[in-house]
């Protein structure tokens, strides 16, 4: 009776378990379009960055040519 026991309860548990699964998320993106918008998104930046780049680089030439 132990054992039957034992193993109701293990089944249950997996049942439980089972059935607090998570699902996939429904997207209606394709991981195509997320890595085209993420390099879009990286290109930006690079871009924005390069132009930091510039203007502190032409400040500093401004500055030496100044001494």
């Amino acid at each position: 009776m132990k054992k039957f026991a034992s193993f109701l309860a293990a089944a249950t548990f997996v049942v439980a378990l089972s059935s607090c699964g998570s699902k996939p998320a429904e997207t209606t993106e394709t991981a195509t379009e997320v890595a085209t918008e993420v390099a879009t998104d990286a290109a930006a930046v690079v871009d924005s960055a390069a132009a930091v780049v510039d203007s502190a680089a032409a400040v500093i030439d401004s500055v030496a040519a100044a001494h």
